[in-house]
């Protein structure tokens, strides 16, 4: 439905556009860049609260409303950045915009695999995160363009429209759906007790972490350590984009078919782009080149860890499916926390990278122990996840 798509295009690029303006905002607050990018932290962990919160409340109300009250947080998240006085005022409103993001794609990958066969609900996760990926390649390069030159403020402004676009759109499209069934917060807590999803979540922290603990202070890397123009900022986000878009093509195609030797992969070449990444980052070509192959190697993991969530929350996967959202985030905030202490501590803006790198590195040491774990379950114990996901036609 396009007036989702719409949301999901804003959410999108309320999340990521932050990290191409710190210097921008940091100057105007008289704050530090480390300091600035708690921007970054503070988001990321008003989704990690928002979402399982949000999506227990979620089960209380229509599908219609639900998607309004999201809308609306959204909006007014962004109306307060666009205002805030004061570098606290504005972790505020990223807090506010951030309690609709888990619930908003926690819910939107469960639909989505469920109107799909079983064979292809990695595929229908990947479409579903299209508009997040699309985001980066439109969005957020073009907030990043608008706030250098007009200025921050305008960039969440206008985001902040495109909320109140998306909202008018769910009021006015979207038809009234009943209150979700079946659904009952014990059940759905029980998928928690399976070692599989915790581990899975725990990949998930550590893995898309690794990605933020470099691209959050991308915009200092490239300009005082590549040589980069703040200008040159806005078309490597581009870059950044496309990577995340061709990663989740990558993901959703490969995950149905080949889930664990997907993550080998997708992990393994993440830690090794984001150690490298230290080295190359002085050379403007080759770090180019790597922020593209962070951005598709890191998403390359979204689709696969999403559905394995999915597959082993027996049966009740809505809210496993959400909080698995917020682990995205907490791994970026922690990232984010992280690389702020190294660039503190005189390490310079290239350490994040190697931050970023062991951070995959404990998640590809966590998909081998998953895959191990797996295979010690004896056959009788392994349920069958597909058969307990209705299939809608």
């Amino acid at each position: 439905m396009p007036s989702v798509r719409t949301g999901s295009f804003g959410v999108g690029t309320t999340e990521f556009v932050v990290m191409g303006l710190l210097p921008e905002i940091a100057a105007d607050y008289g704050v530090s860049i480390p300091t600035a990018g708690l921007l970054v932290t503070g988001y990321a962990l008003g989704v990690v609260v928002g979402a399982p919160l949000l999506t227990v409340l979620g089960n209380k109300v229509s599908r219609k409303r639900m998607l309004m009250l999201l809308m609306g947080l959204f909006v007014l998240g962004n109306v307060v950045s666009a205002l805030a006085p004061s570098f606290g005022m504005m972790l505020t409103g990223r807090v506010i915009a951030s309690l609709a993001h888990g619930s908003f794609f926690g819910i939107g990958s469960v639909v989505a695999a469920g109107l799909v066969a079983p064979d292809k609900k990695a595929g229908a996760i990947a479409t579903m995160f299209t508009g997040l990926t699309v985001a980066n390649i439109v969005g957020v390069p073009l907030g990043t363009f608008i706030g250098q030159s007009v200025g921050w403020r305008t960039t969440f402004a206008v985001v902040a429209a495109l909320g109140v676009i998306g909202l008018l759109g769910i009021a006015r499209l979207v038809p009234a759906m009943p209150r979700p069934g079946g659904a009952h917060l014990r059940r759905e807590l029980k998928a928690f007790r399976n070692p599989q999803v915790l581990l899975a979540m725990a990949m998930t922290v550590l893995g898309f972490g690794g990605v933020f603990a470099a691209i959050t202070y991308i915009a200092p890397m490239m300009t005082e350590v590549a040589g980069y123009s703040d200008g040159a900022v806005t078309w490597l986000l581009v870059l950044f984009g496309v990577g995340m878009f061709l990663g989740n093509l990558l993901g959703g195609r490969y995950a149905d078919r080949a889930l664990m030797p997907l993550l080998y992969t997708t992990l393994g070449g993440l830690a090794i782009v984001l150690a490298l990444f230290t080295v190359v980052a002085h050379d403007k070509i080759l770090a180019a080149i790597a922020i593209l192959l962070v951005g598709a190697l890191g998403f390359a993991t979204v689709p696969p860890l999403q559905k394995r969530v999915l597959d082993q929350a027996h049966g009740a996967p809505t809210l496993a499916s959400a909080v698995n959202i917020g682990a995205f985030n907490l791994g970026n905030a922690l990232a984010a926390w992280l690389g702020g202490i190294v660039i503190t501590a005189g390490f310079g803006y290239t350490s994040p990278n190697w931050v970023g790198a062991v951070l995959a590195a404990a998640a590809l040491g966590l998909a081998f122990w998953s895959a191990a774990l797996e295979r010690r379950t004896p056959a009788d114990d392994a349920v069958d996840t597909d058969a307990r996901v209705p299939v809608h036609h």
